[in-house]
């Protein structure tokens, strides 16, 4: 089946977690992904376990689906010039060394556009190519300290928390997918690449929305409201009488049909401290503490009943577990179970793109390192095997059979 981006080449020359999210993105729309990767070492995130599966990292796992692995020495001068000639036939390469590191090397911007005019070169750091800071590596967690992220996640009176994944990595591997997909069409227009900055800080702080645009316009300092939310009442975890109901009240409608049909309490959506959302806001302790002594008088499963039935969002708390082994999820197809070579049977999450002409990709296993070195060489660049035999013999390349351990 026809996949958005079939055609499309991808030299990925990314590690951790922005950057290979980005190209795992571009793989599940039918990209060819080449990760290049250091021989005898890979991806940082090889080595980052447990959790493990048979000794492969699951961290590895979850950005890598559907590429094909090259491991070539970029320090050594075939290495650099085999990485050049991918280049040279790459649409997209996407990159996030220290500022400077691939210039040395021959693989900046600037030589390679000269050698491949119409490539989109994606550069993804911490803070940016330009700056105070351009040098300095950036990691997700002080990336979310500092981007004030951190400062408006967690109780009100604890201490700033992060969020539980890497999230502005994440969003910045999309936002990578965003521009990429952007320039490609630009390049159709006018037949030439071009250089994509992205940093992890410039991503987070956009993440910031709302909270950013409200003190923008007021100059207040945004506070912590632990599950809570800073403008819209009630949407925070209200205990039931055996756990807990996370409410997501949008709307007076959904308000009101909560208090007449769920709660029967009518009188409180008459109440005009309630009616409206800006008073809900502003009287948030008291409707809060009324609600909460309501939904304490029955069980989760009674009151998630009534709250579907009236139409009001809400949800109950899931463990990862039962998240992933929820209907909705099954009904949706997110995990795949993919044949592999070395685990028999792997499960892996799916695109969540839901492209219904072009769908994306089924996952394919993510690659043992250098498990394509060969094909790579051959199919894209043309060598014959007592070259690529060559090429290994002095350390440029490695090759790892399929099946093999990474």
């Amino acid at each position: 089946m026809e996949r958005p981006l079939d055609g499309i080449k991808v030299l990925d020359l990314s590690r951790v977690l922005a950057g290979p999210w980005c190209t795992q993105t571009l793989a599940d729309l039918g990209a060819d992904v080449w990760k290049l990767e250091p021989p005898g070492q890979g991806d940082d995130t090889r080595s980052w376990m447990p959790p493990e599966l048979n000794g492969e990292s699951t961290y590895f796992l979850c950005a890598n689906r559907s590429k094909r692995s090259v491991a070539i020495d970029l320090k050594h001068p075939d290495g650099r010039a085999l990485a050049q000639s991918l280049a040279d036939q790459a649409d997209v390469l996407v990159e996030n060394f220290r500022l400077g590191a691939l210039d040395r090397l021959g693989l900046g911007y600037e030589e390679l556009r000269a050698r491949n005019p119409g490539l989109i070169y994606c550069s993804i750091s911490g803070y940016g190519r330009t700056g105070p800071r351009a040098a300095e590596p950036g990691y997700d967690f002080a990336i979310q300290a500092e981007s004030g992220l951190m400062s408006i996640t967690g109780e009100p009176d604890g201490m700033p928390m992060k969020l539980g994944v890497a999230v502005t990595d994440i969003v910045t591997g999309m936002n990578g997918v965003q521009a990429i997909l952007a320039a490609l069409l630009a390049r159709g227009r006018t037949g030439r690449g071009q250089h994509i900055d992205l940093s992890l800080l410039d991503g987070a702080v956009a993440m910031l929305a709302n909270i950013a645009t409200g003190h923008l316009a007021t100059g207040q300092e945004p506070r912590r409201f632990g599950n809570a939310h800073p403008t819209v009442v009630p949407y925070q975890l209200v205990p039931s009488q055996d756990g807990v109901v996370a409410l997501a009240v949008g709307n007076d409608l959904q308000f009101r049909n909560m208090c007449e049909q769920v709660l029967k309490r009518p009188d409180l959506a008459a109440d005009e401290r309630f009616r409206t959302m800006r008073g809900r806001v502003l009287h948030r302790e008291v409707l809060i503490a009324e609600i909460s002594a309501a939904f304490a008088t029955a069980p989760t499963a009674h009151w998630m009943d009534l709250l579907r039935r009236a139409g009001v969002p809400a949800g109950e708390v899931r463990s990862v577990a039962e998240a992933l082994a929820s209907p909705e999820i099954a009904a949706r197809g997110l995990v795949a179970e993919v044949a592999d070579p070395r685990h028999g049977a792997l499960r892996l999450l799916r695109s969540p793109l839901g492209l219904t002409g072009t769908p994306p990709r089924d996952p394919a296993p993510p690659p043992r390192l250098g498990e394509h070195t060969g094909d790579i060489l051959r199919d894209v660049l043309g060598l014959d095997e007592a070259r690529i035999a060559e090429l290994g013999a002095a350390g440029a390349i490695s090759q790892n059979p399929l099946g093999a351990a990474s």
